[in-house]
């Protein structure tokens, strides 16, 4: 099984080639913008903050763009961490919106960032 590495940084703008394949926890919104900076060094997982959704779903549009490029993604509620402090999202995140893959993934909805994580770990694309 390969080693995954979980990285907390408050902007997706932030990643870097290292984190490509791992897991990223970020305090950025989930939109389009934010899924074009994260495709940069794409990760395994990468966790938004659904900045309260927005119209037209803007705040996690960016979820299906990661789908379509082998991304799982997903978002935790505004209400549940502060919008670009990732340590908030893991520690205190739940998860508001995902895409087909972290759905896959075993990842939904109501679930911790935490919990997101384990799960992801767990499922079978990462070999456990």
């Amino acid at each position: 099984m390969r080693q995954i590495q979980t990285f907390v940084i408050d902007s997706v703008s932030a990643v870097t080639a290292e984190m490509r394949g791992q897991i990223v926890v970020t305090g950025s919104h989930g939109g389009v913008s934010a899924a074009h900076l994260a495709l940069a060094h794409p990760p395994g997982l990468a966790i938004f903050n659904d900045a309260g959704i927005g119209l037209d779903d803007a705040g996690v549009r960016g979820l299906e763009l990661l789908n379509d490029q082998n991304v799982a993604a997903c978002a935790v509620s505004n209400e549940t961490a502060r919008i670009g402090e990732a340590a908030s999202t893991l520690a205190t995140g739940r998860i508001s919106a995902v895409n087909t893959l972290a759905v896959q993934a075993g990842i939904a909805p109501g679930q911790t960032c935490a919990d997101a994580i384990s799960f992801y770990l767990q499922s079978p694309s990462q070999g456990a």
